[in-house]
């Protein structure tokens, strides 16, 4: 007994070394269960924690229960944040800035937020961990509808869901507001009642609803709106494609743990991370609140989102379920070539309206060419910065080259580089043909197993990244579109780039593509944006024997297409079963369970086809070349 005392108090020793001074957030006034504006004492007690920490590993810990933070008492902070709507001023309702190793505690905390706010930022930080809480908004930015009646002449008839804050307009419009926003939605997504799929082969829905009646209180009739696809009781998520801010902002920070939290609504995505290193998602989710949550969708966007980060990224243990777009996004960005300013030296710049203002690069980074056209790598050896001066259009001006290392050097608006090279840059690179720059240092190594992806719009996963990436033990169930997704596209979104060394194995795949959206031309799709395939010499995707490995995964589905490669060398398709239902009509135009498109090394062995209790070798529809 005496000997498991004195174990029990050196494993409690170690515990408090290793969270360091713990601070209870209730001796500064942030306590649960009212109404008040927990937004400037949450700040107030971060500034007091920083000072006094000095450095030194801290805890702070919150009591269960829930918290309203609102913008009128927030901090506010000028962030640029990818894949985003950019405006600079944001109320933040828990800024986390500067610190070395802070744990934010929750300890079930529910956090909820007002109006239009980005929720929590992790800005500039080393070792930080959050946990045990959840984030929501009282009043969601989309409005929530179920379907009453149709009719070919009176349009359809919808009630909102109590929380909606319906009106009609002087013009007549439908109109869902909050405190200080008003949305017009625009499109929709639709939900089937009880399994809450959405609904087969609708996509996005048009939601014309600028003429309508107000029957009652929370009914109203869009005689322009009429689709006989939404039965009565059908659910419509209706929405704009707003996204001001994500429910998590991480930017220049340094191995950064998050820990069962689950965000159950944001305007933008669930999580954005960008120019960080070492992330880990343990239990993280993007979900509603269990089974008898009334609303059906979650966020606005992706789930989790990583835009130039390094290191590695690790998510495991999710759930994702009920988001407008993918459940996790691994990307860098393009830049293009504006201008040869000379043989060492180029002008470039963003060129997504939802991607700039952040920074890009940093002097000693390695970069590569790519052509835009054909997306092909031009150059030998890598090159690396050796100065980056960023030209703001906030400021109209530039700003000092980044020589302070990558955690001081944060851009504020620019959309322009000024970029040079330690060696003479090849001749052929100029404006006139259209060149975009990589940068090849902020690429990750990307983990992502033991998930569940449910119910969303658009596709499960995406990709692009030369690091290696494994995909495993993961269910995509009813994704609608694209379960999973290796891009890279240096024309419309500008998102890089080649995946190099990918493992997709012992997923479980459940009736994907039950609606088309973007890249979605089989369950996995590996879909390059290509604009002049056929001038293409090289491959984009690849490069070595079995590159891309997709093993022993289990398909279960009601169409044909399982793979789709686009400009490929190097794949390994082998070890997959199929079991086939008839859950839904067979609709897709890609009638091949394995479609190739420019596609060389591929080896497929192994696959089965399951019918009834007899398993059978699948026979594989493969286009000639």
């Amino acid at each position: 007994m005496k000997r498991l005392i004195v174990m029990s108090v050196c494993a409690l020793l170690a515990w408090c070394v290793q969270a360091g001074r713990v601070y209870e957030a209730s001796v500064y006034g942030v306590v649960p269960g009212t109404q008040t504006d927990m937004a400037p004492l949450v700040a107030q007690m971060l500034e007091k924690v920083k000072a006094e920490a000095a450095g030194k590993a801290v805890t702070v810990r919150f009591a269960p229960g829930r918290y309203h933070f609102y913008p009128e008492g927030a901090v506010h902070k000028e962030y640029y944040i990818s894949n985003h709507d950019q405006h600079a001023d944001r109320a933040v309702g828990i800024a986390i800035e500067g610190f070395d190793g802070i744990t934010l505690d929750g300890c079930g905390a529910d956090f909820i937020f007002h109006g239009r706010m980005l929720p929590l930022s992790v800005v500039g930080t080393t070792n930080c961990t959050l946990r045990n809480f959840s984030i929501d908004f009282a009043t969601p930015h989309i409005a929530q509808a179920e379907v009453l009646s149709y009719d070919a002449e009176e349009g359809i008839t919808f009630r909102v869901a109590p929380w909606v804050n319906a009106r009609v307009t002087a013009e007549g419009a439908f109109e869902h507001c909050g405190e200080g926003w008003a949305m017009r939605p625009g499109w929709g997504i639709a939900f089937e009642p009880d399994t809450r799929h959405i609904v087969f082969n609708t996509s996005d829905i048009g939601t014309p609803v600028h003429q309508v009646v107000q029957v009652d209180e929370r009914t109203f009739r869009s005689p322009v709106w009429k689709d006989n696809r939404l039965k009565p009781g059908t659910i419509v998520a209706m929405r704009t494609y707003e996204r001001p801010s994500p429910g998590i902002f991480v930017s220049h920070a340094k191995d950064t743990r998050l820990e069962n939290i689950k965000v159950h609504y944001a305007e933008g995505m669930g999580l954005l991370a960008q120019m960080s290193e070492d992330i880990t998602l343990d239990g993280f989710s993007v979900c509603l609140r269990g089974d008898d949550d009334p609303r059906y969708f979650t966020t606005q966007a992706d789930a989790t989102h990583f835009s130039g980060c390094k290191g590695k990224i690790r998510s495991v243990n999710g759930l994702y379920e009920g988001m407008m777009d993918d459940a996790i996004n691994v990307h860098g960005t393009y830049l293009k070539v504006m201008e040869r300013v000379d043989d060492h030296t180029v002008k470039a710049r963003y060129m997504h309206g939802q991607a700039w203002g952040f920074d890009w690069g940093y002097v000693g980074d390695k970069v590569q060419f790519v052509r835009s056209r054909t997306m092909e790598l031009v150059g030998g050896a890598e090159p690396f910065v050796t100065e980056v001066a960023e030209i703001s259009e906030v400021s109209e001006g530039s700003t000092p080259l980044h020589k302070t290392g990558w955690q001081h050097g944060v851009s504020h608006g620019a959309k322009e580089f000024v970029i040079r090279f330690a060696d003479p840059l090849p001749e052929v690179i100029t404006a006139a043909e259209g060149f975009g720059i990589e940068n090849l240092t902020w690429t990750p190594e990307v983990y992502f197993a033991h998930n569940t992806i449910r119910n969303n719009r658009a596709r499960g996963t995406l990709f692009s990244t030369p690091k290696r990436t494994v995909v495993e033990d993961n269910l995509f169930d009813h994704t609608s579109g694209t379960a999973i997704l290796l891009c890279g596209d240096c024309n419309g979104w500008y998102e890089t780039g080649a995946c190099r060394d990918v493992l997709i194995r012992r997923n479980r795949f459940v009736n994907a593509l039950t609606n088309m959206f973007q890249f979605t031309n089989a369950v996995i799709s590996i879909y390059p944006e290509i604009p002049d395939l056929n001038a293409q010499k090289a491959y984009f995707h690849g490069g070595k024997k079995n590159a891309i490995r997709i093993v022993d995964n289990m398909f279960e589905t009601f169409d044909y297409p399982l793979l789709y490669a686009k400009s490929v060398d190097g794949l390994l398709f082998k070890g997959n079963s199929i079991r086939k239902n008839s859950d839904y009509p067979s609709f897709h135009w890609n009638k091949s369970s394995i479609l190739l498109e420019r596609a060389t090394n591929v080896n497929i062995d192994g696959t089965l086809h399951d019918r009834g209790n007899e398993i059978k070798r699948m026979e594989l529809m493969l286009p000639s070349e």
